[in-house]
């Protein structure tokens, strides 16, 4: 939601369709990751979207601070 309420803006009405859109196609790039980086072994899920997902929540904290919170 927070990378959507950024492009969107916080109208739920279009901030809920693309929110579930954006975080489907996320986990989808995530999966096909985390099954083809190390085949034929997988790799869980959770840490490639945590490699993808945490260095943009810190530099959201770092950059807007309680700003995007509100």
């Amino acid at each position: 939601p927070h990378i959507m309420r950024l492009i969107v803006g916080s109208d739920n009405r279009i901030l809920y369709p693309t929110s579930a859109l954006t975080g489907s196609l996320i986990l989808i790039f995530s999966d096909t990751i985390a099954r083809t980086i190390t085949s034929p072994r997988e790799i869980p899920v959770g840490i490639i979207t945590a490699v993808i997902g945490a260095p943009y929540f810190l530099y959201l904290m770092k950059t807007k601070g309680r700003e995007i919170f509100k």
